[in-house]
Protein backbone atom coordinates (compact mmCIF):
# COMPACT_ATOMS: atom_id res chain seq x y z
CA UNK A 1 0.00 0.00 0.00
CA UNK A 2 1.46 3.50 -0.97
CA UNK A 3 1.62 5.68 1.90
CA UNK A 4 1.29 9.79 1.83
CA UNK A 5 2.28 12.42 4.24
CA UNK A 6 0.63 15.55 4.00
CA UNK A 7 2.01 18.69 5.77
CA UNK A 8 -0.49 21.44 6.17
CA UNK A 9 -0.30 25.14 5.87
CA UNK A 10 0.63 27.62 8.72
CA UNK A 11 -2.45 28.22 11.17
CA UNK A 12 -4.07 25.43 9.25
CA UNK A 13 -4.75 21.58 10.83
CA UNK A 14 -5.35 18.14 9.39
CA UNK A 15 -9.16 18.95 9.67
CA UNK A 16 -8.94 21.08 6.37
CA UNK A 17 -7.39 18.02 4.44
CA UNK A 18 -10.15 15.82 5.56
CA UNK A 19 -12.00 15.68 2.36
CA UNK A 20 -8.75 14.61 0.23
CA UNK A 21 -7.63 12.21 2.76
CA UNK A 22 -10.82 10.20 2.59
CA UNK A 23 -10.63 10.63 -1.36
CA UNK A 24 -7.19 9.17 -1.33
CA UNK A 25 -8.20 6.33 1.12
CA UNK A 26 -11.36 5.55 -1.20
CA UNK A 27 -8.76 4.45 -3.60
CA UNK A 28 -6.49 2.40 -0.90
CA UNK A 29 -4.01 4.59 -0.34
CA UNK A 30 -2.79 5.39 3.08
CA UNK A 31 -3.01 8.95 4.15
CA UNK A 32 -1.46 10.34 7.11
CA UNK A 33 -1.59 14.24 8.06
CA UNK A 34 -0.30 15.27 11.44
CA UNK A 35 -1.33 18.18 13.15
CA UNK A 36 2.09 20.15 12.36
CA UNK A 37 2.91 22.14 15.87
CA UNK A 38 1.70 25.40 17.24
CA UNK A 39 -1.42 25.88 16.17
CA UNK A 40 -4.09 24.29 18.73
CA UNK A 41 -4.39 24.48 22.04
CA UNK A 42 -2.62 21.32 22.58
CA UNK A 43 0.33 21.77 20.42
CA UNK A 44 0.88 25.46 21.89
CA UNK A 45 5.06 26.26 21.32
CA UNK A 46 6.75 26.92 24.78
CA UNK A 47 9.48 28.79 22.33
CA UNK A 48 10.42 30.31 19.51
CA UNK A 49 11.30 27.97 16.32
CA UNK A 50 12.56 28.26 13.18
CA UNK A 51 12.22 26.14 10.42
CA UNK A 52 14.72 24.04 10.93
CA UNK A 53 13.04 22.90 14.63
CA UNK A 54 9.89 21.72 12.71
CA UNK A 55 12.10 19.90 10.40
CA UNK A 56 13.29 18.10 13.38
CA UNK A 57 9.56 17.62 14.64
CA UNK A 58 9.05 16.16 11.51
CA UNK A 59 11.88 13.34 11.58
CA UNK A 60 10.99 12.64 15.04
CA UNK A 61 7.30 11.89 13.89
CA UNK A 62 8.46 9.50 11.14
CA UNK A 63 10.49 7.81 13.41
CA UNK A 64 7.56 7.70 16.23
CA UNK A 65 5.13 6.32 14.08
CA UNK A 66 7.71 3.85 12.29
CA UNK A 67 7.34 5.48 9.01
CA UNK A 68 10.85 5.15 8.80
CA UNK A 69 12.72 2.61 10.94
CA UNK A 70 16.49 3.80 11.33
CA UNK A 71 17.38 5.40 14.20
CA UNK A 72 19.89 7.24 12.65
CA UNK A 73 17.57 9.18 9.82
CA UNK A 74 20.88 10.91 8.50
CA UNK A 75 21.35 7.43 6.14
CA UNK A 76 20.36 8.71 2.61
CA UNK A 77 19.05 5.54 1.57
CA UNK A 78 15.57 3.91 2.10
CA UNK A 79 15.18 1.50 5.40
CA UNK A 80 15.20 -2.19 4.49
CA UNK A 81 11.84 -3.09 5.70
CA UNK A 82 10.23 0.20 4.11
CA UNK A 83 9.40 0.92 0.50
CA UNK A 84 9.27 4.69 1.62
CA UNK A 85 6.39 7.23 1.45
CA UNK A 86 5.09 10.39 -0.69
CA UNK A 87 5.26 13.43 1.10
CA UNK A 88 2.94 16.78 -0.17
CA UNK A 89 3.01 20.39 1.47
CA UNK A 90 0.88 23.01 0.98
CA UNK A 91 1.92 26.17 1.55
CA UNK A 92 3.95 26.63 4.97
CA UNK A 93 3.96 22.55 5.21
CA UNK A 94 5.78 22.50 1.77
CA UNK A 95 8.54 24.20 3.11
CA UNK A 96 9.16 21.30 5.69
CA UNK A 97 8.86 19.24 2.54
CA UNK A 98 10.90 20.98 0.42
CA UNK A 99 14.04 20.49 3.09
CA UNK A 100 13.35 17.60 4.16
CA UNK A 101 13.14 16.38 0.30
CA UNK A 102 16.92 17.51 -0.17
CA UNK A 103 18.06 16.12 2.78
CA UNK A 104 16.64 12.82 2.38
CA UNK A 105 16.24 11.71 -0.91
CA UNK A 106 16.37 8.48 -0.38
CA UNK A 107 13.44 8.22 2.21
CA UNK A 108 10.95 9.46 0.10
CA UNK A 109 9.75 8.28 -3.52
CA UNK A 110 7.86 11.65 -4.72
CA UNK A 111 7.46 14.96 -3.31
CA UNK A 112 4.28 17.15 -4.17
CA UNK A 113 4.28 21.11 -3.58
CA UNK A 114 0.51 22.47 -3.57
CA UNK A 115 0.59 26.33 -3.63
CA UNK A 116 4.23 26.08 -1.86
CA UNK A 117 5.73 29.00 0.03
CA UNK A 118 9.63 29.16 0.59
CA UNK A 119 10.83 31.88 -2.03
CA UNK A 120 11.80 34.98 -0.67
CA UNK A 121 10.54 38.34 -1.72
CA UNK A 122 12.82 40.40 -3.03
CA UNK A 123 12.92 43.67 -1.78
CA UNK A 124 11.47 46.67 -4.13
CA UNK A 125 10.46 50.31 -3.57
CA UNK A 126 6.71 49.26 -2.99
CA UNK A 127 8.11 47.02 -0.33
CA UNK A 128 10.33 49.31 1.65
CA UNK A 129 7.67 51.74 1.66
CA UNK A 130 5.15 49.00 2.86
CA UNK A 131 7.73 48.60 5.86
CA UNK A 132 7.83 52.25 6.51
CA UNK A 133 4.13 52.14 6.31
CA UNK A 134 4.24 48.85 8.98
CA UNK A 135 7.08 50.85 11.74
CA UNK A 136 4.74 53.71 11.23
CA UNK A 137 1.52 50.98 12.36
CA UNK A 138 3.49 50.21 15.22
CA UNK A 139 3.96 53.79 16.48
CA UNK A 140 0.00 53.47 17.34
CA UNK A 141 0.49 51.41 20.71
CA UNK A 142 1.65 54.38 21.99
CA UNK A 143 -1.42 56.57 21.41
CA UNK A 144 -3.80 53.28 22.54
CA UNK A 145 -3.79 54.91 26.25
CA UNK A 146 -5.80 57.82 24.42
CA UNK A 147 -7.52 56.20 21.23
CA UNK A 148 -10.07 53.57 21.43
CA UNK A 149 -8.25 50.14 21.64
CA UNK A 150 -10.83 47.88 19.50
CA UNK A 151 -10.68 50.66 17.01
CA UNK A 152 -6.50 50.58 16.45
CA UNK A 153 -6.75 47.26 16.60
CA UNK A 154 -9.57 47.40 13.45
CA UNK A 155 -6.97 50.26 11.93
CA UNK A 156 -4.47 47.41 12.37
CA UNK A 157 -6.49 44.53 11.02
CA UNK A 158 -6.77 46.37 7.67
CA UNK A 159 -3.74 47.57 7.19
CA UNK A 160 -2.17 43.95 7.43
CA UNK A 161 -5.04 41.88 5.58
CA UNK A 162 -5.77 44.11 2.58
CA UNK A 163 -2.35 46.50 2.20
CA UNK A 164 0.68 43.59 3.67
CA UNK A 165 -1.60 41.09 3.01
CA UNK A 166 0.51 39.19 5.83
CA UNK A 167 -2.45 37.64 7.40
CA UNK A 168 -0.59 34.92 9.01
CA UNK A 169 1.77 37.43 10.99
CA UNK A 170 -1.28 39.16 11.75
CA UNK A 171 -2.85 36.09 13.09
CA UNK A 172 0.31 35.05 15.10
CA UNK A 173 0.37 35.41 18.49
CA UNK A 174 2.78 34.53 21.29
CA UNK A 175 5.84 32.71 20.10
CA UNK A 176 4.50 32.13 17.14
CA UNK A 177 4.66 35.54 16.25
CA UNK A 178 8.46 35.85 16.11
CA UNK A 179 8.40 32.43 14.35
CA UNK A 180 6.77 33.71 11.58
CA UNK A 181 9.09 36.23 10.96
CA UNK A 182 11.86 33.59 11.08
CA UNK A 183 10.36 31.64 9.00
CA UNK A 184 9.56 34.01 6.40
CA UNK A 185 13.22 35.39 6.83
CA UNK A 186 13.94 31.96 5.39
CA UNK A 187 14.47 31.75 1.26
CA UNK A 188 14.82 28.40 0.33
CA UNK A 189 15.26 29.17 -3.89
CA UNK A 190 18.79 27.31 -3.62
CA UNK A 191 17.85 24.06 -2.16
CA UNK A 192 15.61 23.42 -5.12
CA UNK A 193 17.89 22.56 -7.75
CA UNK A 194 18.89 20.04 -5.01
CA UNK A 195 15.80 18.15 -5.26
CA UNK A 196 16.36 14.42 -7.12
CA UNK A 197 13.15 12.92 -6.06
CA UNK A 198 10.19 13.30 -8.66
CA UNK A 199 7.83 16.55 -7.96
CA UNK A 200 4.36 16.94 -8.98
CA UNK A 201 3.74 21.51 -8.73
CA UNK A 202 0.17 22.15 -7.77
CA UNK A 203 -0.91 25.43 -8.02
CA UNK A 204 -4.33 27.61 -8.06
CA UNK A 205 -3.55 30.61 -10.90
CA UNK A 206 -5.49 33.08 -9.04
CA UNK A 207 -3.31 32.33 -5.85
CA UNK A 208 -2.84 36.04 -3.99
CA UNK A 209 -0.73 34.38 -1.22
CA UNK A 210 2.18 32.73 -3.12
CA UNK A 211 2.02 33.91 -6.59
CA UNK A 212 1.65 31.62 -9.81
CA UNK A 213 5.80 33.23 -10.79
CA UNK A 214 6.98 31.17 -7.82
CA UNK A 215 5.25 27.93 -8.95
CA UNK A 216 7.49 28.87 -12.43
CA UNK A 217 10.36 29.21 -10.35
CA UNK A 218 10.03 25.93 -9.16
CA UNK A 219 9.00 24.02 -12.22
CA UNK A 220 12.54 25.76 -13.65
CA UNK A 221 14.62 24.93 -10.71
CA UNK A 222 13.96 21.39 -9.91
CA UNK A 223 15.03 18.85 -12.15
CA UNK A 224 12.34 16.34 -12.23
CA UNK A 225 9.10 18.08 -12.06
CA UNK A 226 6.01 18.94 -13.34
CA UNK A 227 4.19 21.77 -12.98
CA UNK A 228 -0.03 21.52 -12.67
CA UNK A 229 -2.04 25.40 -12.47
CA UNK A 230 -5.67 24.80 -11.50
CA UNK A 231 -7.29 27.79 -13.39
CA UNK A 232 -10.47 28.16 -10.93
CA UNK A 233 -8.57 27.76 -7.85
CA UNK A 234 -6.55 30.44 -5.11
CA UNK A 235 -4.56 29.37 -2.58
CA UNK A 236 -6.30 26.75 -0.83
CA UNK A 237 -6.64 24.58 -4.01
CA UNK A 238 -7.72 21.04 -1.66
CA UNK A 239 -10.74 23.11 -0.27
CA UNK A 240 -11.58 24.63 -3.84
CA UNK A 241 -11.04 21.71 -5.81
CA UNK A 242 -10.23 18.75 -3.89
CA UNK A 243 -11.77 16.08 -6.52
CA UNK A 244 -9.17 17.24 -9.05
CA UNK A 245 -6.21 18.10 -6.94
CA UNK A 246 -7.02 14.13 -5.62
CA UNK A 247 -7.23 12.85 -9.27
CA UNK A 248 -3.70 14.92 -9.90
CA UNK A 249 -2.37 13.32 -6.69
CA UNK A 250 -3.75 9.78 -7.44
CA UNK A 251 -1.77 9.61 -11.14
CA UNK A 252 1.06 11.14 -9.37
CA UNK A 253 1.48 8.02 -6.84
CA UNK A 254 0.78 5.60 -9.81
Amino acid sequence: MKTLIILHGWQSSKERWADVKEKLESAGIRVIVPDIPGFKPETILNKTWNLDDYLSWFEDFLLKRKIVYSHDIQLNSVDANTEGFFLLGHSFGARISIKFAEKYPGKIKGLILVSAAGIKKQDTLYGKLLGFMAKTMKVLKIEEASLSKGFIQFLKKVFYRYILRKTDYFKASGFLKETIKRILAEDLTHLLDKISVPTLILWGKRDKITPLKDAELMHKKIKNSKLEIFNNAGHPVHLECPKILTQKVKTFLE
